[in-house]
């Protein structure tokens, strides 16, 4: 069996543990005939990574750590910035670094929560969300996407990336995220550039 082994780069210590799983159901998606070896994320600061020499030095760093590295992903919450304007300049900035290696950069718009908002309602009655759960209208304008998954819980505890956001991963729908979100959408197709090196 051919296996890929995609090294990633994170902000938040959720996407350490959700984003392994989320590229794992991709791949599945994607090339099941393929090893997804997906090792754990190295998490990097993200005024570090925007920072002069930051997300050079990080790409660099995660290659030579990572043997036999056949792509490389960048994932971080857009917040406040433009993902069509932040993404392709850190993008730039990572290739010069590290040439030699396919590298995408993801910009969730706004969180990486507002693919689950995405698909809400696939997530209904799971991790406590509420049973009548429907997406926000355009849920990548939703600033708060993590308040807006504590509202609607019917639990007394808030909702919490670390204990969440791997659960939520394993179980959304990809398909439906994709149709109503374009920062997902593009995550999916660098996915599948990084996994066939096809665009």
């Amino acid at each position: 069996m051919t296996r890929i082994r995609i090294g990633t780069i994170v902000e938040g210590h959720g996407e350490v543990q959700a984003l392994p799983v989320l590229l794992r159901r991709l791949a599945m998606e994607i090339a099941p005939h393929l090893w997804a070896d997906i090792p754990p994320p190295r998490r990097v600061n993200r005024n570090s990574l925007v920072a002069a020499g930051g997300i050079e030095g990080a790409v660099h760093r995660l290659v030579s750590d990572i043997e036999g590295a056949t792509g490389v992903l960048v994932l971080l919450d857009s917040d406040d910035d433009c993902p069509a304007d932040l993404g392709p300049r850190l993008l730039s900035r990572a290739r010069a670094a590290r040439a030699d290696v396919p590298m995408v950069v993801v910009l969730a718009n706004r969180e990486f929560e507002a693919w689950f908002l995405a698909a809400a309602i696939s997530l209904r009655g799971h991790a406590s969300l509420r049973a009548d759960l429907k997406s926000p209208d355009d849920p990548e304008r939703l600033r708060g996407c993590k308040e807006w998954l504590t509202n609607n819980r019917t639990g007394a505890q808030p909702y919490n990336p670390k204990k969440h956001q791997t659960s939520l991963a394993a179980r959304f729908d990809l398909h439906l995220a994709r149709q109503n979100s374009p920062s997902f959408d593009k995550f999916w197709r660098d996915v599948v550039y990084l996994i066939t090196g096809k665009r």
